[in-house]
């Protein structure tokens, strides 16, 4: 039996529901034409944000920060061609769009208060991009919105660093959560402890490095993710010559090894990564790892590349009652994320 800390969520009943478990809304934060995500490229990636909260219709509600009345009216400007009858908008001042990571992370349980929400601290990535002073608040600020109780570990994650499969694992990365710029005066035990704690998982699955232009320092959705209790897909680059290739091997054979919680081995699906993507000379972390799952669809990263089939294929291989819905995400890229990076999804 796994060793809950005395009175945390995990200790109380509350475990963070895998991705694939039904939502109630899915929160996206909308980007500030003053932001630093897309420096001189903010209206370029407002197609891919339409078309996502578009693929969302018909799936489930849509939830937005805004920072106040005028952003909400740029946003549904934004919004005009499209049904937005599932669209809620919150008045929920952030600094970047990456909701994913400044977002909250919601934990489930059966008795009353069947739903929480754990605020871990955030600090940018390690301090990389200030100021992060709205978006370090945001878990609470939602909390006060629907009345929930919230518990602080007091710990930098982001969640782009996790992934569960609520069967008691959680998939992250040594570079990133045990990096020395998130959480200094802790040791991995005492961070593993705080994720079985305020996750309720029983077991870490620990992968090293991530790839080449992910300024995160390897955080798991770009690289591998849960698509079943025991069933896991995860990038992978066939070009020896290429930076991600050693580092995406290397994972993939930490997952090889690797059995679930209930004593399984893993099953391990292949996730090709697509075509080297270069913008003012730097590499962007494209990954159709970055994939988010809704309800009813598949939001899955697209590069007008011959890989992007080959993924949706994969993908549908797993989702086989989901549709998968690919969006160019050249422009979106530009950030360092997709459409994982910036949803985080509501429990119904």
């Amino acid at each position: 039996m796994t060793d809950f800390t005395a009175d945390s969520p995990a200790a109380l009943g509350y475990r963070m529901p895998p991705e694939w478990a039904p939502h109630e809304a899915t929160w996206l934060s909308w980007p500030r034409r003053d932001g630093i995500s897309f420096p001189h490229a903010y209206e370029e990636v407002i197609p891919a944000f339409v078309q996502m909260i578009d693929a969302l219709r018909d799936s489930e509600k849509v939830r937005i920060n805004v920072i106040d009345r005028d952003h909400e009216d740029e946003v549904r400007f934004f919004l005009k061609e499209i049904d937005t009858h599932h669209v809620e908008f919150f008045y929920i001042p952030t600094n970047e769009p990456w909701c994913r990571d400044h977002g909250p992370i919601f934990v489930k349980r059966e008795t009353e208060p069947r739903l929480a929400i754990i605020d871990w601290n955030y600090n940018a990535w390690g301090g990389k991009y200030p100021p992060f002073d709205l978006d370090e608040v945001v878990p609470t600020r939602i909390a006060e919105q629907f009345k929930l109780p919230v518990y602080y570990p007091k710990l930098v994650l982001e969640g782009g660093s996790i992934d569960v499969n609520g069967a008691g694992d959680v998939l992250s990365t040594r570079s990133c959560l045990l990096n020395r710029n998130r959480n200094p005066d802790h040791s991995p035990e005492q961070i593993e402890q705080a994720l079985r704690d305020y996750l309720g998982v029983s077991q870490i699955l620990w992968l090293e490095g991530g790839i080449e232009g992910d300024d995160t320092d390897g955080h798991i959705d770009n690289l591998a993710r849960f698509v079943a209790p025991n069933v896991v897909v995860t990038a992978v680059e066939a070009n020896e010559e290429d930076a991600n290739h050693e580092p995406l091997r290397a994972n993939l054979s930490l997952l090889k090894k690797m059995q679930s919680s209930n004593g399984s081995k893993l099953t391990i699906l292949t996730l090709q990564m697509p075509p080297r993507i270069e913008r003012d000379d730097r590499r962007l972390p494209a990954s159709y790892a970055n994939f988010y799952i809704g309800n009813r669809v598949i939001l899955l990263p697209a590069f007008n590349a011959n890989t992007d089939e080959k993924a949706a294929v994969t993908l549908k291989k797993c989702f086989p009652d989901r549709k998968i819905v690919p969006i160019d995400c050249r422009n979106l890229v530009w950030g360092l994320g997709a459409f994982h990076c910036l949803t985080q999804q509501q429990p119904q």
